[in-house]
């Protein structure tokens, strides 16, 4: 029987992070979630893979701290920077990883020491280059003023609706996802997400990517064929630069492909063990 999922906060540069993960012995998986949800998103990887693993929700998400703008900036580089140190505590000898969405930062990452990555999934995320052009709510929130009214969403509803333009069919999204992302939604990640993405402008995502070629262990890229954010052909970008890798392009599914194919959760994990 696999051991239960444990919960924990750790903290790294004097910020508090909550931890989700299975222990074991050996290199752990890494799962690095988007925005604007949390390591939530993971826990039925978790439930099925039997570790070690871990899930952490970033500065400004989830149930981890909330910092102010002059101790965390929340840009691109401070992400990535901070994801480096929790990968130098979590997993001094190594890791795979799974990113999903703005879990990108840790691609960014990775790439500072890329011999300790040893298997790698990405779906559906940012694209570290410069040719990518953001989605129509990106766009809304790199404006000053727009993005800050916008965020100011007037009731979980509002929230619901929205999130059914990630799927295929306009389908509602879970409830317990919903729950915990409007529960979240507060002052400290809307501020979060503002500065994150008008921290990535095109020269900076292209600079962030410039060593993913480095990152030699087998990657699988597995990308929602409805995503309204991120296009396959946007995605393709990972197939181009990785060195080991396989597109896995997944029909009926939006920008959080396992929700729409829950088998996905199974073959990423078989993935990650070798298969």
């Amino acid at each position: 029987m696999a051991a239960p999922i444990e919960e924990r906060f750790l903290e790294i540069d004097g910020i508090r992070v909550l931890l989700r993960g299975r222990p074991g012995e050996g290199p752990p998986v890494v799962f690095v979630h988007g925005n604007p949800t949390s390591s939530l998103d993971w826990v039925p990887f978790l439930e099925r893979l039997p570790g070690p693993a871990v899930a952490f929700d970033l500065p400004g998400f989830g149930r981890s701290e909330r910092p102010r703008p002059d101790r965390f900036d929340h840009s691109l580089g401070a992400y990535a920077g901070f994801v480096a140190e929790l990968l130098a505590e979590l997993a001094p000898d190594g890791y795979s990883l799974v990113v999903h969405d703005w879990g990108s930062v840790a691609l960014v990452a990775a790439q500072r020491d890329p011999g300790r990555v040893r298997r790698l999934v990405v779906i559906d995320a940012v694209p570290l280059s410069g040719a990518y052009r953001w989605h129509w709510i990106a766009r809304i929130w790199r404006r000053r003023g727009l993005g800050e009214a916008f965020n100011r969403a007037p009731s979980r509803f509002a929230v619901a609706q929205l999130l059914r333009l990630a799927r295929p069919g306009l389908r509602p999204m879970p409830e317990p996802m919903i729950d915990a992302i409007w529960e979240g939604w507060d002052a400290g990640t809307r501020r979060a997400v503002l500065a994150l993405y008008r921290s990535a402008d095109p020269d900076v995502r292209e600079a962030a990517g410039g060593r993913l070629g480095e990152l030699h262990g087998p990657a699988l890229v597995v990308w929602g064929e409805g995503d309204p954010y991120i296009s396959a052909a946007d995605g393709r970008v990972f197939e181009r630069r990785l060195s080991d890798v396989r597109f896995r392009l997944v029909e009926r599914a939006g920008h959080w492909p396992w929700i729409d194919r829950p088998e996905l959760i199974g073959e990423v994990n078989r993935f990650l063990a070798g298969g």
